[in-house]
């Protein structure tokens, strides 16, 4: 399989496949993971954050095999989504991040043609969250408008 925006084929591997099933040692019920979960996530953690910790200090290593629903799911049924999805969020962080380098390093052309990358990748990514009603209609990039996004 080849990368989007080079020309080379990239590295490719297999991954060991999720356990679907409830692991034998998990001593949390479902109850228990889907409370810690939206009090994680009412503490200001996006839905990958939560299911780290729930990984690293409650022992739950998948949310999915012990409650039968992914944790964006779960936190959806809460009533706990935020406005702008997670992976759209971090592509924007990572855009404002470029724009401020290259204010200072206006000459660096390589990160120039990255940020216009990214910015065709938030687009497409923004176009797919429209169809499917995950952002407003009226959502558009703009540089300005990423910046104050993040803050």
């Amino acid at each position: 399989m080849s990368r989007i925006h080079s020309g080379r084929k990239g590295k490719a591997g297999s991954h060991r496949p999720y356990p679907t099933v409830r692991p034998g040692w998990v001593t949390a019920s479902a109850e228990e993971v889907v409370a810690q979960a939206v009090q994680l996530a009412k503490g200001g953690r996006s839905a990958a954050q939560v299911g780290q910790v729930l990984r690293d200090s409650y022992a739950v290593p998948s949310s999915r095999a012990v409650t039968g629903r992914r944790l964006g799911a779960l936190l959806a049924e809460q009533g706990i989504r935020p406005e702008i999805p997670d992976d759209l969020q971090a592509l924007l962080k990572r855009v404002v991040h470029l724009q401020r380098h290259l204010e200072t390093h206006p000459n660096d052309r390589s990160n120039r043609r990255g940020l216009t990358l990214m910015e065709a990748r938030i687009r497409r990514l923004a176009r797919y969250y429209r169809q499917h009603r995950r952002i407003p209609e009226g959502w558009r990039y703009s540089a300005a408008g990423a910046a104050l996004q993040v803050e």
